[in-house]
């Protein structure tokens, strides 16, 4: 993987979660969940299926509506929460990918949708992933582990504190997971905080573990 020039640190903040409950269905999914990740952390969410890992991820990252308890991103400093969206990378069980579009087109469009201050140029981004070679090809054609690499290069192209990933390695051959962890050793080592959800192991040096049963921590 080439180096990545946008190596500027954030700024400090904490991610902080209190007796958090979310619903599904008319059901409680997700009971009484209390956790903290700063920036320059780590948390692996792992758990059986079904146990609310993807619910958990999609609440953090605002799209879903909490039941009870409260989400807040907290600059250090700053007595009022921040609004966590425009800080916030989602990257879900869908890879976001436009098949009309070339690879090249789509990591334009989520780069100037989101907005690309401080991210990297969209060559040096599919560069990273090793699609640039390919970058006209319409998206129709990628496989599942290239359409997973385009979704991993909005990291890249743009640039946020609080990574929320999905199952990030699904799909993924042995030298792209390894890439992937290299690109997220070095977000949490420039002050980035990632929340991954996982049900495979995922060999980040110092992620700290947070297991779910049942919808609430181990």
């Amino acid at each position: 993987m080439p180096e990545i020039s946008v190596n500027r640190p954030f700024q400090p903040f904490r991610l902080v979660v209190e007796a958090l409950g979310v619903d599904r269905g008319g059901r409680r999914v997700i009971e009484g969940i209390e956790f903290e990740v700063a920036g320059g952390e780590a948390v692996l969410v792992t758990g059986p299926n079904g146990v609310g890992k993807s619910t958990l991820l999609r609440t953090l990252a605002g799209l879903g509506r909490p039941a009870s308890g409260s989400i807040r991103l907290v600059a250090d400093g700053v007595t009022e929460p921040e609004e966590i969206g425009p800080h916030v990378h989602y990257l879900g069980h869908r890879d976001a990918v436009k098949p009309a579009l070339t690879v090249g087109e789509n990591l334009a469009f989520w780069r100037d949708y989101l907005g690309a201050d401080g991210g990297a140029p969209v060559d040096t981004a599919l560069d990273a992933v090793g699609l640039l070679d390919i970058a006209t090809l319409p998206a129709a054609y990628l496989s599942a582990g290239q359409r997973r690499r385009l979704a991993i290069a909005r990291l890249i192209a743009v640039r946020r504190p609080l990574w929320l990933l999905d199952e990030p390695t699904a799909a993924l051959d042995a030298a792209s997971e390894a890439s992937l962890v290299g690109l997220m050793t070095g977000h949490v080592e420039r002050g980035g905080a990632i929340v991954a959800a996982t049900h495979l192991a995922i060999g980040l040096a110092g992620a700290r573990p947070l297991r779910l049963v049942a919808g609430e921590i181990a």
